[in-house]
């Protein structure tokens, strides 16, 4: 049985995961947190669980804080209906990220991810799981973003380039671009390398919506959708932008 684990503040939350946590047999669910304060108490006095299902943002602070303050070997799914806090999510032992409100279908997926990485025999030990896991979260596959007052789920494949302008990230899909809470540093941190590379300081782009390349008298890429400024290909970056191109 996987020992798993909820901390959710919103109690009606609370309850549809642990409706949802039901429905799959292997999954023992060990106990319901509501805050971070019962969270430091229930951790110094029980043994961790194999998996947590946690909420980021709770009553009194963020669910980061519990494991700042006792660091734990359990994996994490994030459930949250802010997307600001991804990448730090991405850093702790997280293996999946689900927007609120949750679908079964979403809820399944992240817990066949998790099932993934378990070794069918003890040949794995918990350190080269997390290897694994680690490599696995070099992946973003969707950033939520703002349009007023309403919120709009991009999927990475559907992303032409990301450029810095005024110190704001943004997205550009085929249709417009949005502005992120990201930098490009963190952005190349979590975005899968095969497809996405910085070209630039100012410019990450996805190699599936390359239209053209002119090599004369400098790179220059030519997108499928292309901003104002040039997209050129930085000298220092030349070599790894070939090779990327290559694999």
């Amino acid at each position: 049985m996987i020992k798993t684990l909820i901390i959710e503040d919103e109690k009606p939350a609370a309850r549809k995961l642990e409706r949802l946590i039901g429905l799959f047999p292997d999954l023992e669910l060990v106990a319901t947190i509501h805050s971070v304060e019962e969270g430091l108490e229930w951790f110094q006095n029980n043994p961790h669980p194999d998996l947590i299902f946690s909420d980021i943002v709770l009553g009194d602070g963020l669910s980061f804080d519990i494991f700042e303050k006792i660091p734990t070997r359990s994996f994490m799914i994030y459930t949250t209906a802010f997307d600001q806090y991804t990448l730090k999510a991405f850093k702790l032992n997280s293996i999946d990220y689900l927007l609120k409100p949750i679908m079964e279908e979403d809820l399944e997926k992240a817990i066949t991810k998790y099932k993934s990485f378990l070794p069918a025999d003890a040949s794995y030990n918990n350190l080269e799981i997390k290897s694994l896991i680690k490599e696995e979260k070099q992946k973003l596959s969707r950033i939520l973003v703002k349009i007023g007052y309403n919120l709009k789920i991009i999927q990475t494949d559907e992303v032409l380039y990301f450029y810095s302008e005024n110190k704001i990230v943004y997205l550009q899909t085929k249709e417009r671009h949005y502005p992120t809470d990201f930098t490009l540093d963190e952005l190349r941190e979590v975005l899968d390398h095969k497809n996405f590379f910085r070209v630039n300081r100012q410019f990450i782009i996805n190699s599936n919506f390359i239209k053209n390349i002119h090599t004369s008298p400098y790179y220059k890429v030519e997108m499928e959708v292309s901003p104002e400024e040039e997209i050129t290909v930085s000298r220092d970056r030349l070599k790894d932008f070939k090779d990327w191109l290559s694999t």
